[in-house]
């Protein structure tokens, strides 16, 4: 009757074993996540130096003093919190510079959230000062809906709050805003 116990409890502690790790299958991935912190980033890095890229040319520089990477989020993003300074190149080779003391961007929707100084500088020598800018780059879009200063490289300004445009200005919307152009006259000599 001994061995008959024995036996059963043999069964028994197979049978509860097998349970518990059918149990656990497919969950490799939770239990890899759960032991990830999620309330602080999964990289640091300093000294950043990000070159971007397209048909083996260079179209945008990013450098940063450091960040922090949270792709451990459940929207993956990348903190830079002592800013940013990002050069863009285009297709002729002028360059773009914007600068921010504070910035995040957002992998899903390639959003990047612009803060605290925001200072952009055009090739063409057009200067964009705000609070805080969102750069969309997957349309290569800028807008703020935060008061804003423009000014072009003839001296024309145009003061608001909101600025929604192309990366070039050519193309911008801009509300409540206040503007001085500089307008050239055409000679009536004939």
């Amino acid at each position: 009757m001994n061995r008959r116990f024995t036996y059963s409890l043999y069964l028994v502690t197979a049978f509860a074993v097998t349970l518990f790790f059918s149990s656990c299958k497919g969950r490799g991935e939770e239990l890899r996540k759960s032991r990830i912190k999620s309330d602080g980033p999964i990289a640091e890095g300093t000294g950043i130096n990000l070159k971007y890229t397209d048909s083996g040319k260079v179209t945008t520089h990013l450098k940063a003093a450091r960040m922090l990477n949270y792709a451990n989020a459940g929207f993956p993003y990348q903190e830079f919190p002592d800013g940013v300074e990002v050069t863009f190149t285009d297709e002729e080779g002028k360059e773009s510079i914007i600068t921010s003391e504070y910035a995040v961007r957002y992998e899903e929707t390639a959003l990047i959230d612009l803060q605290k100084n925001v200072k952009l500088f055009t090739s063409d020598s057009a200067t964009l000062n705000a609070s805080q800018l969102y750069w969309d780059q997957a349309n290569n879009w800028i807008f703020t809906d935060q008061p804003y200063r423009l000014v072009t490289a003839d001296g024309s300004s145009n003061d608001g709050d909101l600025f929604d445009s192309n990366k070039d200005f050519t193309n911008f919307v801009s509300l409540n805003n206040v503007s001085k152009q500089y307008v050239q006259e055409e000679s009536s000599e004939q």
